[in-house]
């Protein structure tokens, strides 16, 4: 192993999207990664397993923002609180508002291409091309793997990586395994809750406050681009 490679940090990247087909029915698509100093990983993992068994869960429940209620409001709180806390969490999201508006003829792309173009500038913001990246995405359909072949490639030609020493690697995961990819989950729902215009959920639109609150951000806009803890970006269409 080079000295370069010993004298790199290492991260970790959590991905996951929210709405990201081109045809289901739902106006916003929402891409977001949560990212972590590797060497801390195995810390906040247990810190996040040791919340779920303080509110009477398993320490293996699977977090989702599907799953979020009244009932379990308190623990869901306590988790969005820990992400604010931890000064090793780092979170990024990308919104589209309303995927009606694309229109991939006109750039000359089909909605594949629009989404590896989009997980780019989703990811261009957090690489830093003296630090290297494990990148892991939660396993979605039967083409994951072809996605995710393309988007290694996509991310190591636009650093100029082409000793692979930025993007080590990016790989599937299963979300139910993995704490923070839990937690992006619970966020970019949260993002998507939100540019949806919803509201019919008393703990969902709970954790939506206490996110506002703690980030100092409405969800509805971008931040600045050096913003680290909550950073985002909400897409507009080019005239």
């Amino acid at each position: 192993m080079s000295h370069e490679l010993l004298t790199r940090q290492l991260y970790n990247i959590y991905c996951d999207e929210s709405c990201h087909l081109e045809n289901d029915g739902y106006q916003a698509m929402v891409l977001g990664g949560i990212w972590c100093i590797h060497a801390e990983i195995l810390n906040v993992s247990k810190r996040i397993r040791e919340i779920k068994v303080k509110h009477g869960l398993r320490p293996n429940f699977e977090i989702k923002w599907h799953k979020v209620s009244p009932a379990k409001a308190d623990f869901y709180l306590e988790v969005i609180d820990y992400f604010f806390d931890d000064d090793d969490l780092h979170f990024r999201g990308l919104v589209i508002p309303d995927k009606r508006l694309l229109d991939h003829e006109k750039f000359n792309q089909n909605h594949d291409d629009f989404y590896y173009k989009m997980y780019f500038d989703l990811l261009k913001v957090i690489l830093d091309p003296r630090s290297s990246y494990n990148i892991y995405l939660d396993i979605k359909d039967t083409r994951s793997q072809h996605k995710v072949d393309a988007l290694k490639n996509v991310l190591r030609t636009s650093q100029y990586d082409y000793d692979k020493q930025i993007v080590r690697r990016v790989q599937q995961i299963r979300s139910h395994e993995v704490e923070l990819l839990q937690v992006t989950d619970l966020l970019i729902g949260a993002l998507s809750y939100t540019h949806r215009n919803l509201t019919g959920n008393a703990g969902k639109k709970e954790l939506v406050n206490r996110i506002r609150e703690r980030s100092k951000y409405s969800l509805m806009n971008s931040t600045l681009m050096k913003e680290s803890k909550m950073n985002l970006f909400v897409w507009t269409a080019k005239s």
